[in-house]
């Protein structure tokens, strides 16, 4: 408390990722497993060799008033990571750093669905801050314990690579269904608004390459973006399908590289959406009682 400082002083740890030399896992600035009533709140954190602030397997959870800060080039420097954890609480941060400022987790392939933690009854509002390489908030993309039940609302980014994220892959299993993500403003973001599959990531090869994830009831309303580069990119993992995705009074104005919407089995409806959206998204000018506001 008192806006104290704790500095992992993580350079070394970022050097031996550059250079390719790093021969064991980073460690988390802060860690907290299977805990119970937790309170972070009003201190700065600097320099995290890994994740800055990582609940796992933790309940009844408040993160509050903090600033993270790591060079925006210093590798996985994620802000606050919620994983298998349920009855969370993040508020009123300001993060900058390497990679997400926020990212929702549950367990990685085989591993993740073995444990069947799922991430639950969380609330992420008033965060602030830039990410050049990553989202304002994202989901997974180590998910497969399964993620339900979160809202997300006032967030401000700019200056990064997305705003919102779902990142997920072949061989994750698991869930991302009941989030609603609404009043979102960015400015100089490259992509607003991303589903994005993975890139090959897994911890081993014994992974199942059927499991495929299961996205569903996704609520985006209210966002406004400003010099964007594109129109959202929404791309399903190949053999999974994305329902109910609910797009609702969206602008995004400046647009400077690609006007038109990227969308790849993903299906639902958009109402007052600038620019148009994909035709997976259109509806035939009815409001939809699903696709109302919160």
């Amino acid at each position: 408390g008192s806006n104290g400082t704790i500095d992992g002083q993580g350079r070394m740890w970022w050097e031996l990722w550059w250079n390719r030399t790093l021969n064991h896992t980073r460690g988390h600035l802060i860690e907290l497993m299977n805990s119970t009533n937790v309170l972070i709140s009003n201190v700065t954190l600097r320099n995290s060799p890994f994740w800055t602030v990582h609940p796992v397997y933790c309940r009844n959870v408040v993160i509050k008033d903090l600033t993270i800060l790591a060079p925006l080039n210093a590798p996985n420097t994620d802000g606050i990571d919620p994983d298998s954890s349920s009855e969370v609480c993040i508020e009123d941060c300001y993060i900058e750093s390497g990679d997400d400022l926020v990212a929702v987790k549950s367990g990685w392939d085989q591993y993740g669905i073995s444990v069947g933690k799922p991430s639950s009854n969380i609330i992420i509002q008033r965060v602030s801050g830039t990410t050049p390489t990553c989202s304002g908030v994202g989901f997974g993309s180590e998910m497969s314990g399964g993620i339900s039940n979160v809202l997300v609302r006032d967030l401000h980014i700019w200056n990064s690579a997305s705003a919102v994220r779902l990142k997920t892959d072949v061989g994750r299993g698991g869930y991302i269904t009941n989030i609603t993500i609404a009043n979102v403003t960015m400015e100089k973001v490259k992509v607003p608004i991303r589903f994005s599959r993975g890139s090959n990531d897994h911890s081993d090869d014994k992974y199942d390459r059927t499991a495929l994830p299961m996205i569903s009831d996704i609520h985006i309303v209210d966002i406004v973006g400003v010099d964007v580069q594109r129109a959202p990119m929404l791309e399903a993992v190949h053999g999974a399908v994305y329902e109910g995705i609910c797009f609702r009074n969206v602008s995004l104005t400046a647009i400077r590289r690609q006007i038109r919407w990227q969308c790849e089995s993903v299906y639902g409806e958009a109402h007052e959406v600038f620019p148009a959206p994909c035709e997976e998204l259109r509806n035939n000018g009815s409001s939809s009682s699903w696709c109302g506001l919160p």
